[in-house]
């Protein structure tokens, strides 16, 4: 008995030509090795025919998918067995025209957009260096130059004195020898990148559960408007700033750590797949919040490694280099573990990352201590121990000012007179009031 079959041993009883698949899976993953005259439990069986094997699958290997393998035989209990050894390959291979990747025990065909990834990453090229196959003219935003010019000034110092934007970009690798701009130029500068990409976009909501949404927003630009204003956002629409005190020495805090969530939404821009349709999603409810973007982990990193030192593998070079030289992000392969200390330092539990059908999503809670002051910041005067949706309402008025009952009662799922109700009660904390005429008015937070 050998091993078991996995994603690095394949058993086979006899060869056929039909297992070029396998060695190619193995070339075009991490290589691996073939046995023939095994059984899928990996006992030995042996082959009769090992020494003309030995001899004829040399070619047939190399005349087929291109590569030449290290075969041998080996006895174990009088059995000879052939062994197929197959290493990595720096390009990609084929096996009748079709590519096969390797995945535990199990040989995958690539297809559609997979295959176009692998072939990418297997020729060293990344999505955002290509040029988009659209005509519109690039328009650059000098608002987001100057700001690339004004954050850059540490780490690319010759920036700030650059007049020429062609000649800045082109320094930055964001246009082609033949100055066309590339996909990154497109997507941090132009000033309308979603006249190329439309789905490259940041879209935030607030749920009372999962199903129920009371405010959303859709943040468009290019991805520095896009990190500025979905922080901006966040910042003042989205979440709260619970006052504590240490000592006489009042404090505003934000409800999750500032710098957590901008690593977080830095990378999600950074990492996406902007090959799909889906947008970022930014979801806050009551105790957590998430963040979600669609791309695969590299096959090189787990979800486990997040949370330890790692590698970076960056989906997207381009935009993670002008991301680090704009210092938006510190150092490549770090940013989750920054995330997590700035969890621990706000004392909120530490995020949860998931990868789910190629979504890729963190998630932050609130500790008991957070909640308590959330609530207390939402509620800020109403009795202890009302309703629940109370606070809901306020919340709801906040992020929806000057709608009038109906409006708020629908998105509650509450009848009118309830809603009438808590609207009294917050009337009589001060904490809302009604602004306009009886027909055109609406109720604002104060």
């Amino acid at each position: 008995m050998i091993k078991k079959e996995d994603q690095y041993n394949e058993f086979k009883l006899n060869w056929r030509d039909d297992f070029l698949k396998n060695i190619c899976a193995f070339a075009n993953t991490e290589g691996g090795t073939l046995y023939i005259g095994t059984n899928d439990m990996g006992e030995i069986i042996g082959v009769k025919d090992a020494t003309k094997l030995l001899e004829t699958l040399p070619n047939i290997v190399n005349q087929k998918i291109g590569i030449i393998p290290f075969i041998s035989i080996e006895e174990i209990d009088n059995k000879q067995i052939v062994k197929i050894e197959v290493r990595t390959s720096s390009v990609p291979i084929s096996y009748n025209g079709r590519y096969y990747l390797r995945s535990g025990s199990v040989v995958l065909e690539l297809e559609g957009r997979e295959l176009s990834d692998f072939l990418l990453h297997k020729s060293g090229i990344t999505w955002d260096s290509l040029v988009p196959n659209v005509k519109w003219e690039f328009e650059p935003d000098n608002a987001s130059i100057e700001l690339f010019k004004k954050l850059s000034f540490d780490r690319l110092p010759f920036a700030k004195d650059e007049k020429d934007i062609q000649v800045l970009l082109k320094k930055l690798n964001l246009l082609t020898p033949e100055l066309l701009p590339t996909n990154a130029a497109i997507l941090l500068f132009d000033i309308n990148p979603q006249r190329f990409f439309p789905q490259a976009t940041v879209q935030i909501g607030r749920f009372i559960n999962e199903a129920d949404i009371i405010s959303s927003d859709i943040i468009e630009g290019n991805l520095f408007q896009q990190a500025e204003k979905s922080l901006a956002i966040l910042k003042t629409k989205y979440l709260f700033s619970p006052i504590t005190y240490e000592g006489a020495h009042r404090r505003e805090l934000l409800e999750y750590p500032y710098e957590a969530l901008r690593e977080a939404i830095f990378n999600a821009l950074i990492h996406r797949d902007y090959n799909t349709t889906s947008a970022i999603l930014i979801k806050i409810y009551n105790t957590k919040l998430s963040i979600a973007n669609e791309g695969k982990m590299p096959p090189e990193l787990t979800i486990s490694d997040l949370k330890h030192e790692h590698l970076s593998k960056p989906r997207n070079k381009l935009l993670a280099d002008v991301f680090y030289k704009a210092g938006y992000i510190e150092s490549w392969g770090r940013g989750t573990l920054k995330i997590i200390r700035e969890c621990e330092i706000a004392k909120i539990p530490e995020p949860n990352f998931y990868e789910e059908k190629g979504i890729v999503r963190i998630v932050f809670e609130l500790a008991e201590r957070n909640i308590k002051l959330t609530n207390e910041g939402v509620n800020e005067g109403v009795n202890e121990g009302v309703n629940e949706g109370v606070n809901e309402l306020l919340l709801l008025i906040k992020v929806n000012p000057g709608q009038r009952v109906p409006f708020l009662a629908g998105k509650l799922q509450k009848p009118d007179k309830t809603t009438e109700r808590w609207i009294k009660k917050l009337k009589d904390k001060g904490k809302i009031k009604f602004i306009g005429n009886s027909k055109t008015g609406g109720y604002y937070s104060q």
